[in-house]
């Protein structure tokens, strides 16, 4: 009788443990998933999170690597001189005004390309082959060839406003036109990407709602506004927010135009961060910087992602 007790408790003890064995030998599917996530989830967090978390904890210190000093924890020390620093507001003003312009202009001129690439005709590969060249040519080159285009002396625009009789601008030396230059080369450069993303989402209209509206005498116009705008809806938003993210992180076309020139009139945040960082190498204030277009990038995601929720809950 003494020894029953025992050995109901070992037996007890074991059940739970079969079952254990049993539901990782064949899961459901809800552990299958989590078990096939695993990986997923440690790469991510070793890869994203952990990069992420030290950044935060860099911007509360106050670290110069010319200083000599070594590092101490400096609170909002970082932050607070962020707010008084005349060159941080002009940097992220002037990434928002690309934001503002370049992302609405890419998706213009994507969607008509996209929409050209898709036309029923034979030879449309040069079209679609058109595409993959401003997205397939580096930012830094393509910043390269724009600052070449306006160049005051050799630049092509220059040379065709003086065939027309126009005298020649100085591109660079103004802020406005510098700044404006700055946008058409984005615009340029993105608006291929824009427009890979929309062809693959016509690719998944089926072809018989517009010959459904070809028999009700729709025309292009009409099903372009009925039929095409509101099926491609997820897909353009899919678009701008890799466009949005991409846009606000923006530097390789403008530190290779003008360099933030003329001053800092076309100075962006991320151009603003690789100055302080690696010029001056002040990684304090550098990663309070980046944190600020962390949290700018993820508040712009999160504002898409609230669209399509709400888009999704009127339909």
């Amino acid at each position: 009788m003494t020894t029953s007790v025992p050995l109901a408790r070992a037996t007890g003890r074991a059940k739970p443990l079969r079952a254990r064995l049993s539901r990782l030998l064949d899961p459901d599917e809800a552990t299958l998933g989590a078990l096939l996530l695993a990986p997923t989830a440690i790469l991510l967090a070793v890869v994203i999170g952990y990069p992420i978390c030290r950044l935060i904890y860099t911007s509360f210190l106050d670290l110069s690597l010319t200083s000599g000093v070594p590092a101490r924890f400096a609170g909002l020390a970082n932050f607070q001189e962020m707010i008084e620093d005349p060159v941080f507001w002009q940097a992220a003003r002037n990434t928002i005004l690309i934001a503002l312009i370049t992302v609405p202009g890419a998706l213009i001129v994507g969607l008509g390309l996209a929409l050209l690439a898709n036309l029923p005709f034979q030879m449309r590969w040069p079209a679609r082959l058109s595409l993959l060249v401003p997205w397939a040519l580096p930012l830094s080159f393509a910043g390269l060839i724009f600052a070449w285009f306006f160049h005051s002396e050799y630049g092509v625009v220059n040379d065709v406003l003086q065939r027309f009789g126009l005298s020649g601008i100085i591109w660079f030396n103004s802020p406005r036109l510098a700044f404006a230059a700055i946008c058409l080369a984005i615009i340029w450069k993105t608006s291929s990407f824009m427009a890979m993303i929309i062809l693959a989402g016509l690719q998944t209209i089926p072809r018989s709602l517009y010959e459904a509206a070809d028999v009700d005498g729709a025309g292009r116009v009409r099903k372009l506004l009925l039929i095409t705008l509101p099926l491609l809806k997820p897909t353009i938003v899919v678009a701008l927010i890799f466009r949005t993210i991409t846009a606000l992180q923006t530097f390789d076309i403008p530190y290779m135009m003008t360099g933030g020139g003329p001053g800092t009139s076309t100075v962006t945040l991320a151009m603003y961060i690789h100055q302080n960082t690696v010029s001056f190498l002040d990684l304090g204030y550098g990663s309070a910087l980046a944190v600020v277009m962390f949290i700018l990038s993820m508040a712009v995601t999160a504002l898409y992602l609230r669209m399509i929720r709400g888009s999704e809950g009127v339909e």
